[in-house]
């Protein structure tokens, strides 16, 4: 996809702020008819620019009061290694990110937690169960301080 128009940018903006809004709503935000506006959105979805719509969980709502940052050694970096690994680590459910890493370790994962006896339980029962795992390290956040859900455009 080319590079984004003024338009473009503004249907971006607009449904950053507020995912929910109608296309009537949104082509009269960034002044097109709502043909107009339905056929850019189409095209932003199909080229990727806009990889889904979601509802934005709080974590501490959900009694889920821990997060862990988790940084993760394998045994090796071969790519049939760092598969097996990604499969599984798809699978946990408290898993939130994971980020495949350049530097001292393989990979680093957020994790949420209710309590630290939850965490032991999913370091136990998922995290020490993932394929290739030779090392795990947890750093316990004491507080959020930013959280963005989008880039600043």
């Amino acid at each position: 996809m080319n590079a984004l128009d003024a338009i473009d940018l503004a249907i971006v903006k607009a449904l950053q702020a507020n995912g929910r809004m109608s296309n009537a709503e949104l082509s009269q935000k960034v002044g097109l008819s709502a043909s107009a506006c339905s056929r850019r959105l189409d095209l932003l979805e199909k080229n990727g620019v806009i990889s889904g719509y979601h509802a934005r969980l709080s974590n501490k709502a959900l009694d889920y009061k821990m997060m862990a940052i988790v940084h993760i050694s394998l045994s090796g970096q071969g790519a049939k290694t760092l598969n097996e690994f990604e499969t599984a680590v798809k699978l946990c459910p408290n898993v939130l990110v994971c980020y495949l890493m350049s530097g001292d370790y393989d990979y680093i994962l957020r994790v949420a937690a209710k309590d630290l006896e939850d965490y032991e339980r999913i370091h136990r029962d998922w995290l020490s169960a993932l394929p290739h795992v030779v090392k795990i390290n947890s750093s316990f956040a004491l507080r959020e301080v930013i959280d963005r859900p989008n880039v600043g455009l």
